[in-house]
């Protein structure tokens, strides 16, 4: 089956529809086969507020790797965050909506040389080093450059380790790197690290912040003045996380060592913290194979339409942990069971081990926090497309959003909820996705915007009606059938 005609807008959802609804709404509209997303806007929003609340001192700088839909860029665009961009791709995709440069930073410290006179023809000016030679290729290709060095600070527990490839070392490297900086004229504005990607050691911030505040004075001592402090990523974001614990941290150190919030501007890079918890995956069971132990059921392996290839790239690349939940529920007793991907490699396995019910082919498995480092990576190998996403808001968020630049009123449907969500989900495939693109206007340059978070805002007024959109005529049913006989005439 071959998704056609996808409604990419913002679709607003009605008080009595959620997330999980909306799941349940396309799994069973008759007309969807293949793995999708849902993506709540809303999600994103709060862990905004959140980090406005805990860390006001700190500007998120979202790392665009961890995910790059566009509708996640443009909301947070939206809400006045910056980005931590490691690439010229990963650039032009931010300026495209109209962000200023200045609302970038290049935190890739081994740059391509094409990369970085793409950042010097585009105005992003910001970027980090961590060793000499690339110091020396930023004088001969952006010497205007303002330059922010990477120290290493290892959180011991981290779902991802950063160190071992970058950060210079702040007390053997960093001043000789300085000194090299200062004779060629560089310009070097401040210090950043990473403690880790998904960081379960909080006060590794604190050992950060302390070795950043010995590098700026080193800096001092050798004319610069320093004013910016990078403090990395590692903040997490699965559903029922907190970041409490560091923001209790990264306050108290920045309060002992960079007490001024006049004299230096505080930035990091949150990534998963953002949007791990705002997908869901939907994935479906076209296969099963049950493994007997004499007359009973030992073991089942359910097939899904979704791999270790696909959107399940995260258990190999970043050490994720996934969990299946039956869309449906199922009563009787629970079997051992396994879940595996779509192809034919033998290491798509997304579940080795896992209790589940018996459910049928037809039947779909949904998995949580999975807005994280998978889509981008996310291949079509074997032939099996990459999901689409869905995304939804609440009416509050809607109206909070639909007039903060980059969005528009336009970049939201209204309506019945699985009428909207079902838009051109054709089983024929025919048509082309153009009929449904929403015509792309240049959109102006964006500075900080200040947002009212706190606000109660509510509508008005209620939402204009519009008629369903018509669904497939196809639909897809499972039967059991008897044996079939063939006769030769």
């Amino acid at each position: 089956m071959k998704l056609t005609h996808l409604d990419e807008r913002i679709h607003v959802l009605d008080a009595e529809t959620d997330v999980w609804k909306v799941v349940q709404d396309i799994a069973e509209s008759g007309v969807q086969e293949e793995a999708f997303y849902v993506c709540d806007i809303g999600d994103i929003v709060r862990k905004h507020k959140e980090w406005k609340l805990k860390m006001p001192r700190v500007e998120p700088h979202y790392a665009v790797k961890c995910n790059d839909s566009l509708n996640v860029l443009v909301v947070l665009a939206a809400l006045g965050t910056g980005f931590d961009c490691a690439s010229k791709g990963e650039i032009n995709k931010v300026l495209e909506l109209g962000v200023d440069p200045r609302r970038i930073i290049f935190a890739n410290p081994a740059k391509p040389a094409s990369h970085i006179r793409h950042a010097a023809a585009l105005g992003v000016d910001t970027m980090t080093f961590d060793n000499e030679s690339e110091l020396h290729k930023i004088k001969s290709l952006f010497p205007a450059a303002k330059l922010v060095i990477r120290i290493r600070c290892d959180a011991a527990v981290v779902q991802c380790q950063l160190g071992m490839k970058f950060g210079c070392n702040a007390v053997t490297e960093a001043p000789h790197l300085l000194k090299v900086a200062q004779s060629l004229g560089l310009d070097v504005v401040g210090v950043s690290f990473h403690v880790g990607s998904g960081c379960g050691d909080a006060p590794a911030f604190y050992r950060a912040i302390a070795s950043a505040k010995m590098v700026f004075d080193i800096g001092t001592s050798l004319g610069y003045n320093f004013h910016l402090l990078d403090i990395g990523g590692g903040y997490p974001g699965n559903k029922g996380s907190s970041i409490d614990k560091i923001a209790e941290v990264v306050n108290t150190a920045l309060d002992e060592y960079f007490p001024d919030p006049e004299l230096v501007r505080v930035i990091a890079e949150p990534g998963r913290y953002y949007v791990a918890s705002a997908f869901v995956l939907a994935t479906n069971i076209h296969s099963k194979r049950e493994i007997p132990n004499g007359e009973e059921v030992a073991h089942i392996m359910y097939y899904i339409n979704d791999g270790v290839y696909g959107s399940f790239n995260s258990l190999l690349y970043d050490h994720a942990q996934v969990t299946p939940i039956p869309l449906n529920a199922h009563l009787g007793k629970l079997v051992p069971s396994s879940v595996w991907g779509p192809t034919c490699d033998g290491l798509d396995q997304v579940v080795e081990k896992a209790l589940l019910p018996v459910m049928p082919v037809g039947e779909w498995i949904i998995f949580e926090d999975m807005g994280a480092y998978t889509l981008p990576v996310a291949s079509p190998f074997n032939g099996f497309p990459v999901p689409k996403v869905h995304v939804v808001a609440d009416q509050s968020i809607w109206f909070m959003l639909k007039d903060l630049l980059p969005l528009t009123e336009d970049d939201f449907v209204m309506g019945n909820t699985p009428a909207n969500l079902r838009i051109g989900l054709d089983v024929g495939g025919s048509g082309s996705i153009q009929d449904w693109a929403i015509p792309l206007s240049p959109r102006p340059v964006l500075c900080h915007q200040d947002l009212d978070l706190d606000s109660g805002s509510t509508l008005e007024k209620a939402i204009m009606d519009h008629s369903p959109l018509p669904t497939s005529v196809f639909r897809f049913d499972y039967v059991e059938v008897e044996p079939i006989n063939y006769e030769c005439y």
